[in-house]
């Protein structure tokens, strides 16, 4: 008996991840999911057996990055980068290039003379300690 188109289009999210090249094994997977770094259309995937089908958007949060994708369909295996790429739509915004600031950063202002002592510092205080 063949199943329903429906079942058949969902898939669990640690396979589908695996699947889509996001991690390397689905153990990674399951991890991910169970530490609460990834959500389903904007909630959190609670086990690594929930179902994800086509539509659904994915945020994906991994080592200082989000992802957000849009899955396009199931995979049947883990396969070349091509054929994964297939299976989501990136919706992510582009990252920020390296060494610009972020413009809503506020830069750090202290009051001279606060923080760590300079080289020519520390000499002018070990002469007056008497520690030459």
């Amino acid at each position: 008996m063949v199943a329903p188109t429906a079942a058949r289009d969902r898939q669990r999210i640690d396979k589908w991840l695996f699947f889509s090249r996001a991690v390397k094994s689905r153990s990674l997977a399951a991890k991910l999911v169970v530490a609460g770094r990834v959500r389903i259309n904007r909630d959190k995937a609670a086990q690594a057996s929930d179902l994800v089908k086509p539509g659904d958007v994915l945020t994906i949060t991994l080592e200082r990055r989000i992802f957000i994708w849009k899955v396009l369909g199931a995979g049947a295996r883990r396969g070349p980068a091509e054929e994964a790429r297939t299976l989501y739509e990136d919706m992510s915004p582009p990252p920020a290039p390296k060494g610009e600031a972020i413009p809503d950063a506020i830069p750090v202002l202290r009051e001279a003379g606060s923080g760590r002592p300079t080289k020519k510092e520390r000499r002018q205080t070990d002469h007056l300690l008497g520690e030459d």
